[in-house]
């Protein structure tokens, strides 16, 4: 199959198809005489694998060992557990940066008592204030975590493969 066929039997874009062949995460199809590629079974089953794992919010580097031990399976699930554990702990972190930020937004919110002006208006003074943030320190370690963990540079990324 071609790879527009790939993409719409496994409802993956055409770029990220290309881009997880570039990773190395799918290998490159064999090619036709007119020079397009050809994928076959294999790569629908492995995209699959790919697409479950990013959904679960893994990392590229995770799922990249995910497909090693699959590949090469010789250990049992020892080691894939142990990156199971890994990535449980890093949902773990974010869901407690997450719970502090929102913390954070609602006593953010409740320096607004009602409908005013936007001169007199708590959220706008208190974001134009330039102080540091509650916690200026987590904002820092979710983007650490993020950029070290999940390799993007900040919590708002929104090109996710």
């Amino acid at each position: 199959m071609k790879i527009g066929d790939l993409a719409t039997a496994t409802a993956t874009q055409v770029e990220t198809i290309r881009f997880y062949e570039r990773e190395g995460l799918i290998p490159a199809p064999a090619r036709t005489a007119a020079n397009y590629r050809s994928y076959d079974e294999s790569h629908v089953e492995r995209l699959a694998f790919i697409r479950k794992c990013r959904s679960l919010d893994m990392a590229l580097d995770e799922v990249r060992d995910l497909l090693r031990l699959r590949d090469e399976p010789r250990n049992g699930c020892g080691d894939v557990n142990l990156l199971l554990d890994a990535h449980i702990g890093h949902v773990a972190q974010r869901v407690a940066e997450l719970t502090a930020l929102k913390q954070d937004l609602m006593a953010l919110r409740s320096r607004c008592d009602g409908p005013s002006a936007d001169a007199d208006c708590q959220i706008l003074k208190e974001l134009n204030s330039g102080a540091a943030a509650p916690d200026a320190g987590r904002s820092t370690s979710i983007r650490q975590h993020l950029g070290g963990v999940h390799g993007v540079n900040s919590p708002r990324t929104s090109g996710r493969r």
